[in-house]
C-alpha cells in the first residue's frame, strides 16, 4: 500500500483517503460541530414535547435582560404577547399615536417641572400611593404543570400591566421607567420564596426613593415554607438596611431613626465601604506583622476586587480623587468628636450585622417539613441596582465572590452563597421598583438608571445644580463659573448650561470640528462625581426640613476643608492672553463670600471702564498716529462711533486695527505650474 504524501498549502491527502477533519460539502452525512449544535436543539426540542415537565427554559441572555423603557409599539407588542393574542393589521390604515405626556422620553420633554406643579404632583403622588403594587405571583401548587404555572403567571403580569396603565392614563400620573421583564420578576418570587428573612438594601442619600413599601407587605403574604398554596400562613420577616450610611451625619441618622420608628420599620444603618477598608487594613497589619517577624507564606495569594467602569471615567480620578478624600476625611474628624450613644443610629460592622440578621430572622422550625431538619437560615437581599447589595455580600464574607460594578444592573440573576454553617445570602439581580416621579431626572441623580445610556443631559445636571451650593462646586473643581445677570437676559444664579461650558473648557473636552465645549461628556462625569458621592447631597425624611437646611452642616464641613485645601482654580478659557477672545479671571474672593446676583457683570463692567476712562471720549476732529504721524506729525482720520466700524471681542473690548497679513519677502512668484496645452493645429 503506498504511503500517503501530503501536498504542501492544500488540505487533502495525495495517494490516499481525504482528511476526516475535512468534509465534502455535497456528504449526505451531516457531521461537524455547526450539525451537531443542531441535532441537539431539535433533540431537545422533541424531548420537551413530550416530556415538558423536566424542562426549564431560562436563558440568560436575553431573557433576563432587564427592561424598563419601551417605545409604544414595543409595549402593544409585548402585550399581545404576553396575551397570546393574533391580530392583523391593515398596512395601509395604521396609524400609532403616542399620547401626549403619557410614557414620553425624557429626550422628548427635558424640562422640571416649577415649584407649583411639583407640589401638586407629589400632593397627588401621597393620594395614590397604595395602588402601586408589585407584582404577586399567582397562587399555585406543586399538582400543576409547568405550562399551567407559565400561562397563570403571564396573565397575572398582564393584569398588573394593564392596572398601572390604567391608573396613569385616567389620573394623569407620571411613573418612573419600572422593570416590566416578567423573567427578573420570577428572579424576585424565586428569592421571596426561598428566604426567611427579606432584607431591603437602600441607598442612605435616598431612603424614600429606593424603599419600596409595598414590597414589605408581599413579604409577609407568601404562604408555607416555599410559598405553596394552601401550606399555611406565611412567617418571613423583612429588614430595611440603609447602606452607605457613612455619607450622613449624626444629626442626620438621628432624623431618619425618628422617621423609621414613627412607622414601625425595623431598620439598621450599615457602610460596605466601611467594611472593606477595615478588612483590608487589618490584612495590611497582619502582613506588616509577618514581615516584621520574619514569616513569609508565598503559596497564600490575595485576590483584588475589580470594580468596572467606564474607561473615560477612570482618566477623571486623577481629578476628583484628591478632593474626594479631602471631604470625606473632614467628615470622619467632626464625626470623631462626637460621642455617639444612640444604638439606633450606630453604623453596624460586619459581625453586628450577622448578629442582627440571626436575632431578626422568625422562628426556623416553622419552617420545618415533616419529619425534616431545621434548615439554614436563608438571607435574601432584594432592592434598586447600585444600592450595594453585592458590595455587601463582599463585605460579609470578607472576599470577592459577587462580580461588582459601578453600572447598574450587573447581578442578572439570584444566587445563593454560604456565609457560615447557619447562615445563606440569596443575591436577587437589581429591581426598578414602580414608583411616582416628577422626571427622569431623578432616577439619572439617584444612579438607577445609567448615565452612559441617557440622551437628555441638562434635567439632570439642573438637579445637581439645584441641590449643590455654588461655592461647594467651584471649591470642589476649583472653577470660577460665570454667570449671567439681569443686564444679559439671566438670573443671576448658576445652571446646568454655566456648569457644562466651564467644566469642558477647563478640562479641555471639545467636539470634533468646530471644537465647542463638549457638554454632554462634561454632565457624565459631573453625574457620575454625583452618583459616587464627591457632591454629595442627601435628602431628608418626608414631611421634615427641607433639603438646603438638611445638607448645611455637611457642606459647610466640606467648603471649610476643602478651603483650607487651598487649591488652585482651573482655567476659564484655553486661548492666550494676547488672544481677542482672552477673558481674565474672575476676582479672587474667598469661597464663603455671598454668592448672590450682583448688579452688573464683570464684561458689562469692562466695557464701561474702558468708555468712559479719561482721554477716550470721542471729539469732533479726532487724531491718531499713524500716516504722516510715522514722520512725528498727526493725521486726520475718520471718526470710528459706529458698531460696524469697530469690532468688539468677547471681553468687551475694542479690538484695534484691521487684520495683518503678513507680506512676503522675496521674489517668489505666484504663478501657476506650466501644463500641457494644445497647439491649436489641425483646427479650423
Amino acid at each position: 500500500m503506498p504511503t500517503p504524501k501530503f501536498r504542501e498549502g492544500s488540505g487533502q491527502v495525495q495517494g490516499g483517503k481525504t482528511d476526516a477533519m475535512m468534509t465534502d460539502s455535497t456528504s449526505k452525512n451531516a457531521v461537524g460541530l455547526g450539525h451537531a449544535i443542531l441535532n441537539k436543539k431539535a433533540k431537545d426540542a422533541r424531548e420537551k414535547r413530550k416530556n415538558p415537565d423536566r424542562f426549564a427554559d431560562v436563558d440568560s441572555t436575553t431573557r433576563l435582560q432587564s427592561v424598563t423603557y419601551e417605545r409604544d409599539l414595543d409595549d402593544f407588542l409585548n402585550t399581545a404577547q404576553l396575551a397570546d393574542t393574533e391580530f392583523t393589521a391593515e398596512k395601509q390604515n395604521v396609524k400609532i399615536i403616542s399620547a401626549p405626556g403619557v410614557g414620553s422620553s425624557s429626550a422628548a420633554n427635558p424640562f422640571l417641572l416649577s415649584a407649583d406643579e411639583e407640589r401638586a404632583a407629589l400632593s397627588k403622588h401621597s393620594h395614590y400611593k397604595k395602588a402601586l403594587r408589585v407584582p404577586r405571583r399567582p397562587p399555585w401548587t406543586k399538582s400543576m404543570t409547568a405550562a399551567e404555572v407559565d400561562k397563570q403567571e403571564r396573565v397575572a403580569f398582564l393584569e398588573w400591566r394593564r392596572s398601572l396603565a390604567q391608573l396613569q392614563e385616567s389620573e394623569d400620573l407620571m411613573f418612573t421607567p419600572f422593570e416590566r421583564n416578567l423573567e427578573v420578576w420570577r428572579q424576585l418570587w424565586r428569592v421571596l420564596e426561598r428566604s426567611h428573612l427579606v432584607v431591603q438594601i437602600i441607598d442612605a442619600r435616598n431612603p424614600a426613593r429606593f424603599r419600596c413599601e409595598d414590597l414589605e407587605d408581599y413579604v409577609h403574604d407568601v404562604e408555607g415554607p416555599e410559598g405553596e398554596k394552601g401550606t399555611g400562613r406565611g412567617y418571613r420577616k423583612a429588614l430595611l438596611l440603609v447602606n452607605k450610611a457613612d455619607l450622613l451625619s449624626l444629626e442626620q441618622r438621628r432624623q431618619w431613626a425618628d422617621y423609621f420608628e414613627k412607622n414601625g420599620v425595623q431598620f439598621a444603618f450599615f457602610s460596605a465601604l466601611n467594611a472593606k477598608e477595615l478588612q483590608e487594613a487589618r490584612a495590611a497589619a497582619e502582613e506588616a506583622a509577618r514581615r516584621e517577624a520574619g514569616e513569609e507564606d508565598e503559596d497564600e495569594e490575595e485576590e483584588e476586587v475589580e470594580t468596572e467602569s467606564d474607561s473615560d471615567y477612570e482618566d477623571e480620578d486623577s481629578f476628583s480623587s484628591e478632593d474626594e478624600n479631602v471631604g470625606k476625611a473632614a467628615r470622619a474628624e467632626e464625626e470623631a468628636k462626637i460621642v455617639d450613644q444612640d444604638p439606633r443610629t450606630r453604623v453596624l460592622t460586619v459581625l453586628e450585622l450577622e448578629d442582627l440578621f440571626i436575632k431578626s430572622a422568625p422562628d426556623l422550625s416553622l419552617f420545618t417539613p415533616p419529619g425534616g431538619q431545621v434548615p439554614k437560615l436563608n438571607v435574601g437581599l432584594v432592592g434598586y441596582p447600585n444600592v450595594g447589595k453585592s458590595s455587601t455580600i463582599n463585605a460579609l464574607i470578607g472576599e470577592k465572590k459577587v462580580s461588582v460594578s459601578s453600572t447598574p444592573g450587573k447581578t442578572k440573576h439570584f444566587q445563593t452563597i454560604h456565609l457560615s454553617q447557619s447562615i445563606m445570602l440569596c443575591d436577587c439581580p437589581g429591581l426598578v421598583f414602580p414608583q411616582f416621579a416628577t422626571s427622569k431626572a431623578e432616577l439619572v441623580c439617584d444612579g438607577v438608571l445609567p448615565i452612559d445610556q441617557m440622551r437628555e443631559y441638562t434635567a439632570p445636571v439642573e438637579l445637581v445644580v439645584r441641590r449643590i451650593v455654588t461655592p461647594v462646586i467651584e471649591a470642589i473643581y476649583g472653577l470660577s463659573i460665570p454667570r449671567k445677570l439681569a443686564d444679559e437676559g439671566g438670573d443671576g444664579k448658576i445652571h446646568a448650561e454655566d456648569l457644562l461650558k466651564t467644566y469642558a473648557v477647563a478640562r479641555g473636552f471639545t467636539r470634533a470640528g468646530q471644537g465647542n465645549p463638549d457638554e454632554a461628556r462634561a454632565a457624565r462625569y459631573i453625574l457620575k462625581d454625583y452618583i459616587n458621592a464627591k457632591l454629595l447631597f442627601c435628602h431628608p425624611p418626608p414631611g421634615g426640613i427641607s433639603g438646603d437646611e438638611f445638607n448645611a452642616g455637611q457642606q459647610a464641613i466640606t467648603l471649610e476643608a476643602l478651603e483650607r485645601a487651598g487649591k488652585k482654580k482651573a482655567p476659564t478659557t484655553r486661548v492666550t492672553k494676547d488672544a481677542v477672545t482672552y477673558t481674565g479671571p474672575a476676582s479672587s474672593s474667598p469661597l464663603t463670600a455671598n454668592k448672590g446676583p450682583a448688579g452688573q457683570s464683570a464684561r458689562s463692567k469692562r466695557l464701561d471702564d474702558d468708555f468712559f476712562a479719561e482721554g477716550t471720549g470721542l471729539s469732533d476732529t479726532p487724531f491718531r498716529k499713524s500716516g504722516k504721524a510715522a514722520t512725528g506729525g498727526e493725521a486726520f482720520v475718520r471718526t470710528m462711533s459706529f458698531p460696524h466700524q469697530k469690532v468688539i471681542g468677547n471681553d468687551g473690548r475694542p479690538i484695534e486695527g484691521g487684520l495683518h497679513i503678513p507680506i512676503p519677502v522675496g521674489k517668489k512668484h505666484f504663478k501657476g505650474a506650466r501644463t500641457k496645452h494644445r497647439s491649436g493645429k489641425g483646427y479650423d
